[in-house]
Formats: structure tokens, sequence, C-alpha cells
């Protein structure tokens, strides 16, 4: 019977491979005859047949070749340094000055993020400005596109052009043709089940996928999120579709300015609208935010203060995720990209635990960058100084709170964690070289915090 496996050898790198063969192509010319060549030959079978078993168990002791080579991707030696040198350098970038914490270990990600909310520093980075694919993360500037822009209670009705172009494979809500639906409703089918069908849809509404995407990438200038390209809005695997860590966080910092994306990003559950039957009033099913930091799973808990953002998942990009968190009163942003998937829910578990160190350095460590403002914003121009747009400012009259801030859709308190505080916080300008505080944003009701299961 053929063996089942490969001959060991084949399992070698070149250079282990190498090693055996060396051992073996000893000249015939020097091994014609004699007691020697007998005894050399023997010799070189033991060495050999002692050395296979340690080199097929750990290819590490091999001698080094092209093909036992790291073949990960390498960030680039020199990156973008928007927001500051040391953001422009591969590898982790952290001032471990003394009393600050150290980072956790169990962080495999190829680029991350943790930034105060309002302030917008960043305490600690990994690969900030590394042009990578973003999965859905990218539906967060397709929400801070296009909110201001489509009215929620505008209904439309969904022609089969409208997803005729959705990508194999694509995360869907349900959306169906010939169907009617709210904005609102295709809100939630974009920020909890990152239906693709839903997006589709709207940037039909704007005009169209092209118009949409072009505006998505002004859009991304205007916020300096310049690693940023934009070539389907659903985040959909494209050639040349590429954010960064540092643009994401910029990116959903900008959202969270907004009433209806705060809203959305932090709602964990919500109805949605089935299809109609003939002669049968129109039902609806229970859709659940993917994000599992902000709804917790069976082998994971909710984070405590969680407040969105948004996740992602393609192929080619990994896992995704930012999200917002708030504890004592501190609002920080977290951005992870492309894990290892070597524990489940990766990309959560490793967001939760730079989460918790930013919390207790937060105060302590020197930041080795900041979010940039947007390029329109003036020095002491105020809102009207091209700071980030708040949806609703007209509702006080005056710039202040926001108090007519819309229950989250599909309810509010809900034991899957404690309470959905969104940053908004204080946006930050860079005026002269010194970080100011402009304003402190609302926190409307929909941030109030919900108990846990545990309290």
């Amino acid at each position: 019977m053929d063996p089942v496996s490969p001959a060991p050898v084949d399992r070698l790198g070149r250079g282990a491979a190498a090693a055996v063969e060396g051992e073996e192509a000893i000249p015939m010319a020097r091994i014609a005859g004699g007691r020697t060549a007998r005894k050399r030959i023997a010799a070189a079978a033991v060495v050999s047949a002692a050395l296979l078993p340690v080199l097929v168990a750990g290819p590490a002791f091999a001698a080094p070749g092209p093909d036992t080579e790291d073949k990960q991707p390498k960030p680039p030696a020199g990156m973008s340094t928007l927001g500051g040198m040391k953001l422009g350098r591969p590898g982790v970038q952290v001032n471990l000055t003394p009393g600050v914490p150290v980072l956790p270990k169990q962080v495999t990600g190829r680029s991350w993020i943790v930034a105060d909310a309002e302030s917008g520093q960043i305490l600690a980075a990994n690969n900030a400005h590394w042009r990578l694919a973003p999965a859905s993360t990218m539906k967060m500037l397709f929400a801070d596109t296009l909110l201001p822009k489509l009215p929620r209670t505008q209904s439309y009705q969904v022609k089969p052009s409208d997803l005729a172009t959705l990508g194999a494979g694509s995360s869907l809500v349900g959306v169906k043709e010939k169907q009617r639906y709210t904005v609102h409703d295709l809100w939630l089918g974009v920020f909890l089940r990152s239906g693709n069908d839903a997006v589709h849809v709207l940037s039909e509404m704007n005009g169209g996928v092209k118009k949409t995407v072009a505006e998505m990438n002004e859009r991304a200038a205007e916020l300096q999120a310049l690693d940023t390209h934009v070539v389907s809005p659903d985040g959909y695997d494209e050639p040349g579709q590429v954010s960064s860590a540092y643009d994401l966080t910029l990116i959903a910092r900008s959202g969270l300015q907004k009433k209806d994306f705060r809203e959305y990003a932090a709602t964990p559950r919500a109805n949605f609208p089935a299809e109609a039957k003939k002669g049968r009033k129109r039902g609806s099913f229970e859709i659940q935010n993917t994000n599992k930091l902000l709804t917790g799973d069976f082998d994971m808990p909710a984070y405590q203060g969680i407040a969105g953002v948004k996740n992602g998942n393609t192929t080619h990009a990994g896992q995704t995720f930012t999200g917002v968190a708030e504890r004592n009163g501190r609002v920080l942003l977290v951005t992870v990209m492309n894990p290892s998937p070597k524990e489940s829910h990766a990309v959560y578990r490793e967001a939760g635990r730079l989460l918790d160190w930013g919390f207790s350095a937060a105060g302590k460590v020197n930041p080795v960058g900041e979010l940039v403002a947007p390029k329109s914003a003036r020095p002491g121009g105020g809102e009207s100084g091209g700071n980030l747009p708040v949806e609703g400012r007209g509702d006080t009259g005056d710039g202040g709170e926001d108090k007519t801030a819309a229950q989250p859709a599909g309810g509010g308190a809900d034991g899957a964690g404690t309470a959905l505080a969104v940053a908004g916080g204080a946006l930050a300008l860079l005026v002269g070289g010194v970080l100011l505080v402009n304003r402190r944003w609302p926190l409307p009701d929909l941030v109030r915090r919900r108990r846990s299961p545990q309290a």
C-alpha cells in the first residue's frame, strides 16, 4: 500500500533537506572500496538517521533558506507621519516610563491604535499608518458621509438593479427587491448586520455607487484620512481599497459627533422589516449587532462600557474592528486590524486587552501622537470654524447639549453589558502646535449606563 503521507524529507525546509543531502552526496571516487569507505558510509547513515527526526519535528533548527523565511507581510519601513513622527515608524510605539503599565502580550494585530477620544491623544500604536484592507470598518466612512444627506424617515422601494452589483459572499441583512424600507431601517441593517445590501440601496438613493464612492474619498481627504482609498462603499475586498488603524480611528471619531451615528453604533438589537406577503400585515424579524464586544457571545462577555463602533471580516482583510468605550468618565477609541486567528473572536479580545491597558495607562503615559483635526478646522472658529458637524445641532439653537437624542432603536437597557458611552467628547484642534479642547460634545440619553447581568 502506498504511504498516506509523503516521505519526511519532503516536509523539510530547503535548508534542512540540504543538510541531509550533503551527508549523502560523497563523491564515489573517495568511497570506492575499502573499510574506511564503509565506515564513512555507515557514519553518514547514523548521522542522517539521528538528525532526520529532529529536523522533521522542529524546522526551526534547520539552516535558514527561502522556504523557511517568515512569509508574513512586513510594514513599510517608512509610513505617513501625520499625527506624529513616531506614527511613521514600523512596530510598537509607546512611551513606557516608570508607572506606566506594560502593554498586553496577547496582541497580534498587524496594526492597532489606542487613543483618547476626547483629547485625540494616541496612547500607543503599532504600524499606525500601514495601509491594509479595512473590510466592513469602511462602512464607518460610508455612514459619516451619507448620514447627513438622507432623512431617516424617507422611504424607498428597492429595485432589482440596486442589488445587482453585490459581491459574492457579501454579508446581508435581508433587503428584498420590490419592498419598501425607510432610511432608518437601512441604517440599522448597515450598523447591526453589516449588510452590504443595505449599503447598496442607500448608495442608489444617494445617486449611485460611483457617486457615493467619490464622496467618500472626498470626505476621507477632508478628515485627513490620507491612508484611505475607497473602491466599494461596503468594504468588500477590491484591489486598491485600503485604510489604516490611524484613519479608521479618525473616521470613527468624526462619525461619533453625529447623533444618529452614535445611536446606530450603540444599538445591540432591533427589528427589521420582513418581506411583505399578499393579504397579510407586514411583519419583522430581529437582527443583532455583529459587534461581539457590544453583545457578547457564548464564550465571551460584552465589554463593560462599550458603545460600538464597527467590525469587519473578509478573506483579504482578516478581522478588523474599531471600538469606543467609557470608564470612569474617560472615553477611549481602539482599532485593531488583522490579528492572528489562533483564538476565537481574536479581534475583540485584543481590542478589549488594549482598552484595559488604555484605561489603566491614561493620565500616566505620554502620547506618541494625536488624531488630527479636519482640513477645514480653523483656529478659534468654534462650530462655524469647520469643526466636525454635529447632527441635530440646531435642536438647541445655541450649539449647546443636544437634549433631543433619540432612544436607541430596538430597545434600551439590555443585560449584555454596561452602559453605552460614546465619544463625541471634546473635539481637539491643533493650533500652533498646541492641542486645544474646543468644546465638550453632548452625551445623549442613549449612552446611559446599562446594568450588566452580574450587577
